[in-house]
């Protein structure tokens, strides 16, 4: 996952954003636009109800952090995001001809040693908005003719999310929402957001706990992203394409390949293939580089080889997994 663009240092919030005035958008809305609304409404109070003590996420930090206490994730009460508008480096069936519309969200709930976007999500880069301004974030996004929202290292701020796309929900938006995820995906928070994602698109980093203690920070990593890989597929099922080649609703997949094994592909696409669905779509990465703490581990210190990705692919032959991004 990369920034939407080079510059990802953090600017004013009066020099990124102007504070959204719903009033000059669009007409009252109509009658099943405000029950969808109200929906979105009661679902955001019950995800604010989970940040005090927090337990949004499997982390289950327990801090306070309506009142302004900071758990591992490194966020508050607030939104805080680094970058936004149209991006073209994700997979193709999110991109089309005019982008997938990207928010990046600032923290994250792992600790991965090699994450790509560290000053982000470890260092908490952004600026911080409330509801009303994330939600004219995401009608700017729809305004530019993006294919969908795509809310990239969501977890966290599911909270100030679905509150922000109850406002813009309810001066037009209506962009399909790309779930942008690294796994690790509480059950409970999960549950709330059924009807509200569209498409997920989840990390499944690892098949072995000890592993992903080691490099992300987190004991349960395999038994929390696969027990979440199962909820996403039963609330949307597999990936739908539609004539123009863009997802419309579904699970897409990604594995990233880890040198010497350590992403556990052979685990990973076995688990995909015969507990969640072999149709289901995998972007099954190849651009592993050594990055942020990555030195600290010898194995990581490398590219993969060809012969570690053709290994990887062939385990996804061996699985019954046949579609690709």
């Amino acid at each position: 996952m990369r920034p939407a663009t080079e510059d990802n240092s953090p600017r004013s919030r009066s020099a990124r954003f102007d504070r959204y005035n719903p009033m000059n958008t669009m007409n009252e809305p109509g009658s099943a636009t405000k029950k969808q609304v109200r929906e979105l409404e009661e679902t955001a109070r019950e995800l604010h109800a989970l940040l005090s003590p927090c337990r949004l996420c499997p982390n289950g930090c327990g801090v306070d952090r309506l009142s302004g206490e900071i758990g591992r994730c490194g966020i508050g009460p607030s939104a805080r995001i680094a970058n936004h508008g149209p991006h073209f480096g994700e997979e193709t069936v999110l991109i089309g001809d005019r982008g997938s519309g990207t928010v990046f969200f600032s923290g994250c709930n792992l600790a991965c040693l090699y994450c790509q976007n560290w000053t982000i999500s470890h260092g908490c880069e952004g600026a911080d908005l409330t509801d009303v301004e994330l939600a004219d974030v995401f009608l700017r996004i729809q305004k530019s003719d993006c294919a969908n929202l795509n809310l990239v290292t969501p977890t966290h701020q599911t909270h100030v999310i679905v509150a922000a796309l109850a406002i813009a929900t309810a001066n037009g938006f209506d962009l399909p929402v790309v779930w942008n995820c690294g796994g690790y995906e509480s059950i409970e928070t999960l549950r709330l957001l059924d009807g509200i994602v569209d498409i997920y698109m989840p990390d499944l980093k690892y098949g072995a706990n000890d592993v992903a203690q080691r490099l992300s920070g987190v004991p349960d990593y395999v038994d929390v992203s696969r027990r979440a890989a199962v909820e996403m597929h039963r609330q949307v099922g597999a990936l739908r394409i539609d004539g123009d080649g863009l997802a419309r609703r579904g699970v897409l997949v990604r594995h990233l390949v880890l040198p010497n094994g350590l992403g556990g592909s052979h685990e990973v696409l076995r688990f995909l293939g015969a507990s969640v669905s072999p149709d289901t779509y995998v972007n099954l990465m190849d651009q592993y580089r050594p990055r942020h703490r990555a030195g600290s581990v010898a194995e990581l210190g490398r590219p993969i080889t060809a012969e570690e990705y053709a290994d990887a692919l062939r385990a996804a032959e061996d699985a019954g997994i046949h579609r690709f991004a």
